[in-house]
């Protein structure tokens, strides 16, 4: 499994999420790819992070799970539609990955430190198609308090294998509040080959909002 980290983070941002997971059993890895500038850091085609995605799918025979924080999750939806052989499924946890990219608390900070411009055609055609279905199993975590990316930006197309689930919580508490730490551990405890969507559980079921979904 790879973690991906958000937005001019490091994998020192998903140290917490990962130790949890570790303590689960699984194999729980940051990116090693420093600070996630986008496509400064993972290729302008997402050649390098496709790399790393392939070296763990050749190393351990298995194919990849990705858990993808805010801008993490945009990398890690674009990689399985780039190599959905290699990928098992894709969890994302305030990912701003559909919609208007401009709908954030950070867009100066970004495009300087990217050098993406929001307003350019590939930035939009970018966003505009990041909420289509996925190839593979993906569930998108939002919250509506999440207080940096619109939480509308946060979820995509459902389908009997892409599903959007609400928490409470702020963007930079989503990789450590208990609701996300027992959802995440949940959607990869799913038998590969027979994923189920997520069924809150009664005892918490409080932490999980279940109302309609207003666009």
């Amino acid at each position: 499994m790879l973690v991906l980290p958000g937005f001019a983070t490091d994998d020192q941002a998903t140290t917490l999420l990962r130790l949890f997971l570790a303590q689960r059993g699984y194999d729980a890895r940051g990116w090693d790819l420093g600070w996630n500038l986008d496509h400064k850091t993972v290729g302008e085609q997402g050649e390098i992070i496709g790399a790393r995605i392939a070296a763990l799918y050749k190393d351990s025979g298995r194919t990849v799970s990705l858990v993808g924080w805010s801008l993490g999750g945009v990398i890690a939806r674009e990689a399985a539609r780039r190599m959905p052989d290699a990928i098992r499924n894709v969890i994302t946890l305030g990912s701003p990955f559909a919609g208007d990219p401009s709908a954030n608390a950070i867009r100066g900070l970004y495009e300087r430190l990217s050098g993406n411009i929001i307003d350019t055609p590939a930035v939009r055609l970018r966003y505009a198609q990041g909420g289509e279905l996925l190839p593979v199993p993906a569930t998108a975590v939002f919250s509506r308090t999440d207080g940096i990316a619109a939480w509308q930006n946060c979820v995509g197309a459902e389908s009997a294998t892409n599903e959007n689930i609400e928490v409470i919580s702020s963007h930079f508490g989503l990789v450590a509040n208990p609701a996300v730490l027992h959802l995440v551990a949940d959607r990869l405890a799913q038998p590969e080959g027979e994923w189920r969507p997520f069924a809150r559980p009664d005892a918490i079921s409080f932490l999980y909002p279940d109302g309609p979904m207003v666009m």
